[in-house]
Order: C-alpha cells, then sequence, then structure tokens
C-alpha cells in the first residue's frame, strides 16, 4: 500500500489561518451587533471555561482562534493532497465546514457546555445559556445563513492565499 506524506506551508498556514479566523469572528461578530444573530462564537466558547462574562469573552476569542488555526491545517492537508488551492475550492471545503459545525458540533454543544441548558432540560442556576437548537435557529432565523457566510470566507483567504509546496 502506497502512502503518501504531504509536506504542509507551516508559515502559510499560521498566518492565512490567523487571517480566516479572525475574519470569521469579525462577520460572526458584527452580525450579533448588527442584530442579525443572537450568537456570539467567543461568549459561548469562553463560557465553556468561565462563568466571568468579561473574562469568557477574551477567552473564547482564543479559544476560537486557536480552533481556527488548526481547521486550517486541514485545509491545507486538503489543498496539498489535490496540489493546487484556490478561493473556490476553499470555499467548498467552508461550505462543508459550515454545514458540519451548523449539523453536527453547535447541536452536540449543550451535551458537552457546562453553562449551557438543553432542548431536553430548560435552564438551571448554573445552566443558563440557551441551547442553539438545529442549525442554531434559536439564535435567530438568519443565523446559519451569517455561519455558512463566515466559512465560505474562511475558505476563500485560505484557498487564495496558502501557497502550495510542489513536490
Amino acid at each position: 500500500m502506497y502512502m503518501s506524506i504531504y509536506p504542509i506551508n507551516v508559515g502559510s498556514v499560521v498566518l492565512w489561518g490567523f487571517v480566516a479566523s479572525v475574519v470569521v469572528t469579525i462577520i460572526m461578530q458584527a452580525s450579533q451587533g448588527f442584530g442579525i444573530t443572537r450568537m456570539s462564537l467567543p461568549f459561548m466558547l469562553g463560557t465553556i471555561f468561565s462563568a466571568n462574562r468579561d473574562r469568557c469573552q477574551i477567552i473564547g476569542f482564543f479559544v476560537h482562534l486557536l480552533v481556527g488555526w488548526f481547521l486550517s491545517f486541514i485545509y491545507a492537508a486538503a489543498f496539498e493532497s489535490w496540489q493546487w488551492a484556490t478561493w473556490w475550492l476553499g470555499m467548498a471545503i467552508g461550505l462543508v465546514h459550515g454545514a458540519f459545525a451548523l449539523t453536527m458540533v453547535i447541536p452536540v454543544l449543550p451535551h458537552i457546555h457546562p453553562r449551557m441548558a438543553s432542548e431536553h432540560e430548560g435552564p438551571t442556576v448554573t445552566r443558563m445559556l440557551e441551547p442553539p437548537g438545529f442549525l442554531a435557529l434559536n439564535y435567530g432565523q438568519r443565523t446559519p445563513i451569517v455561519a455558512v457566510v463566515a466559512h465560505l470566507s474562511f475558505g476563500a483567504i485560505l484557498g487564495s492565499f496558502y501557497r502550495v509546496i510542489s513536490g
């Protein structure tokens, strides 16, 4: 069986993964600020680690940034395996990434988040965050659209600027 390990352009992933993660966070936070969605990923992620509302925003931002960097390596591995990267290829991966986040990751949060109520059990003294619901629709009808646009942007940035290592 032939198995190949593709080298990844780490410098490109670190730089453009950071930029893409920041852009996703800006899109999501601006959408919340403009009332398009009620979902705040930094708040949602930060409250996993802290009950302090001020501290959780900062923690959540860095957690989201680190998750974005990690996912950038997965995008880079795909680009390297195909030996090319384009904005539209990045957007295609971003579409799958966004769909996966909305249908698989977000619905699991109430089961692992120490401060989030579930669909089956309402809020308690410690579980005060509203559960996201199917496609995060509990945070607004436009939330899935915002999430998909943010992930399409993430993929477009990585696909546009990531440099494949010739091999």
